[in-house]
């Protein structure tokens, strides 16, 4: 046993003092999916630049870009890294991390928060699918995941955080989410196979569960207020997240504070979960 000492004093390098006094100060993230000033991807963009990282953003299209300018700025997004990405269209993903590559020269943070189902697919049955719709929305909401984390990786010389955005849906039947449920339950295996390959170099990939939120992209599918409120009436802590929520756990993953912690669903969802 050793002797009982009189006082504590912490090694010199301490690694409880360096985790703690850097944040994301000098992390080069990068944002796919904010839509407007309510996308869960905004709320994480917020955190991450509160906690000193610095953000590069993309827009889906010219049409969208009126909502999402504004946020760019105020995110100071510098010029040349707030860029248009469509992952369906050829190319456009590929740019985005070319242009990281030219400006940044590396990256530590990725975030994937994009789905989409064709709207006739979503409101119907899963049985009743087409092949083209259920192509779609794994292409859209699954693939593209695992592009991003393929182009991101040589990017990530000295590690770095891959997330990706999914919901309860995907281990439990939620009345009306329909086809999202199976395309979520592939992203999420997609996410801990990602973790196991990534892991050896020090890429952590977290798929984020939070609770219903009133977002752009989730007011497409079928009754969403029933959805908001029987949350909110269900879940322990009896109230719904909200983008800052997500916003301020995902900033937490992303630190030093929580490197030994990857592949795990992280939910955000006042305990919901937990109900069955």
């Amino acid at each position: 046993m050793s002797p009982p000492v009189e006082h504590y004093a912490p090694p010199d390098d301490d690694p409880i003092e360096k985790i703690t006094s850097q944040g994301l100060a000098g992390k080069k993230a990068l944002i796919l999916g904010i839509a407007n000033d309510q996308s869960i991807a905004f709320g994480c963009a917020r955190a991450m630049r509160k906690m000193g990282a610095e953000i590069a953003m993309t827009y889906l299209s010219e049409k969208t870009k009126q909502y999402t300018q504004p946020l760019a700025e105020a995110l100071d997004v510098p010029p040349a890294l707030y860029l248009p990405c469509d992952v369906r269209v050829e190319g456009q993903m590929e740019a985005v991390f070319a242009a990281i590559g030219r400006n940044w020269g590396r990256l530590d943070i990725a975030m994937h928060s994009i789905a989409f189902a064709p709207r006739e697919d979503l409101h119907g049955r899963v049985v009743d699918c087409s092949r083209e719709g259920f192509l779609t929305a794994m292409d859209v909401s699954c693939y593209s995941f695992i592009e991003m984390a393929h182009l991101a990786e040589p990017l990530m010389h000295d590690g770095g955080t891959l997330f990706a955005m999914t919901y309860y849906g995907a281990e439990r039947v939620v009345e009306h989410y329909n086809v999202m449920g199976p395309v979520k339950a592939a992203l999420q295996a997609a996410a801990i196979y990602l973790a196991a390959e990534l892991g050896p170099k020090g890429i952590r990939v977290h798929p984020i569960s939070p609770g219903p939120i009133k977002t752009r992209a989730a007011s497409g599918i079928n009754r969403f207020d029933e959805l908001l409120e029987k949350a909110a009436e269900r879940a322990p802590e009896r109230a719904l997240c909200t983008i800052e929520d997500v916003g301020v756990a995902t900033a937490f993953l992303a630190t030093d504070y929580a490197k030994m912690i990857t592949g795990d669903v992280m939910y955000i969802d006042g305990g919901y979960h937990i109900l069955g």
